[in-house]
């Protein structure tokens, strides 16, 4: 049987919509969604904690899939991207720079199916073969962002800025205000492709001012 995609479940949430002018950004209601989560601060590239939240979410991520799958083959899904919400302390909205210490919450999306009983179920397996630092700070939460403007960003994470910008100008002309965290969704493993190729989703939850 193929694998699930939990990309595939809900259009418009990965990709542009059909016939979305190139570069633009578009809106679009998300649903409550699942994901195991960690928290932290410190720039990834040189965040030991990040780099230890990374090892947590990908061990969790396959040790729930590998074991749901060795007891049903039947069931099987694609382990989804990694995504991660974005912010400066004080900050109304997000930039590439700011005031004090960036932070961070990492996370990865499972399947409804996967509840709190099976996560602490796999957190256990996990910690017996493995335990990885921040085993144990991870978390299994529903993410409800509701309305939001998104954008398609092609390119190193370094140059976002232009991109974002663009999010903002987008959401400022639509008539809304932001309503959460700067989030982005890596569509690309950089380690595979060339700087010039890499996709993230640009998300920003909206709402309209009061």
């Amino acid at each position: 049987m193929p694998k699930a995609d939990l990309r595939s479940d809900h259009p418009g949430l990965y990709a542009p919509p059909k016939g979305t002018p190139k570069g633009a950004a578009w809106l679009v209601d998300v649903p409550p969604l699942n994901y195991i989560m960690l928290d932290g601060a410190g720039h990834p590239e040189t965040s030991e904690q990040f780099q230890h939240a990374m090892g947590v979410l990908y061990g969790m991520s396959y040790t729930i899939k590998m074991s749901m799958k060795k007891d049903d083959p039947a069931v099987d899904w694609v382990v989804a991207p990694l995504e991660g919400l974005w912010w400066w302390p004080g900050a109304e909205t997000f930039g590439l720079s700011g005031e004090g210490e960036l932070q961070w919450t990492v996370m990865i999306r499972q399947p409804d199916f996967v509840t709190p009983e099976v996560f602490e179920r796999y957190r256990a397996v996990l910690k017996a073969r493995k335990d990885p630092p921040g085993l144990d700070e991870a978390r299994l939460e529903t993410l409800n962002e509701g309305l939001c403007a998104q954008v398609l960003h092609l390119g190193p994470y370094s140059e976002e800025a232009p991109t974002i910008e663009r999010l903002h100008q987008f959401i400022a002309g639509e008539g809304y205000v932001h309503a959460g965290k700067h989030h982005e969704i890596y569509l690309s493993d950089p380690r595979r492709c060339a700087p010039e190729t890499i996709r993230t989703i640009l998300r920003q939850p909206v709402r309209r001012p009061v």
